[in-house]
């Protein structure tokens, strides 16, 4: 599976409060949650990612609370997946949960800018910048991972068993 997107880069501990602040958390509504994604740490961030694009971050992305809407609100806002140095443990499960394509790979985060475009490979574990093709390798899922994000999250992917 390759995926191919704009960066919105963004910078160390990064949380869940900027993610989608508290005050939003009175709905689940993936939709509304997407309204109000990063706007705490980026507020134009809604009205300018675009379907495809993704997120880098540096270290501890995803710290803070254990709310899944923080992963919900990325995912519905677009986002292919995120790239970060590294995620706060519970952020990480929550995104594999929900179907959110997450990766550590620490050495390309300081080679991005805003607006970069990169190429992602889970099959291959590889991260590239589109300009110059430098592969960085990241974190490989397991299979059975690659198949709860394939089958768009745990709940799909218990329902639908693990075979297609």
């Amino acid at each position: 599976m390759k995926l191919k997107g704009k960066i919105f880069k963004f910078g160390d501990d990064i949380n869940t409060d900027e993610i989608i602040p508290a005050r939003y958390l009175n709905t689940s509504d993936p939709g509304e949650l997407a309204r109000h994604c990063m706007e705490d740490a980026d507020p134009a961030f809604h009205g300018k990612v675009k379907e495809g694009d993704i997120i880098a971050g540096g270290e501890n992305f995803g710290c803070g609370s254990s709310r899944e809407h923080a992963p919900i609100a990325i995912k519905a806002a677009g986002v292919s997946c995120v790239i970060a140095k590294s995620f706060a443990r519970i952020f990480y499960r929550n995104a594999i949960n929900i179907g959110l394509p997450i990766f550590g790979c620490p050495e390309i985060i300081d080679h991005l800018k805003n607006g970069d475009t990169v190429e992602v490979d889970i099959d291959k574990g590889e991260a590239s910048k589109a300009k110059n093709k430098t592969a960085y390798k990241m974190e490989v899922f397991p299979g059975f991972i690659k198949d709860i994000i394939k089958k768009g999250g745990l709940i799909a992917y218990a329902k639908k068993g693990k075979k297609k």
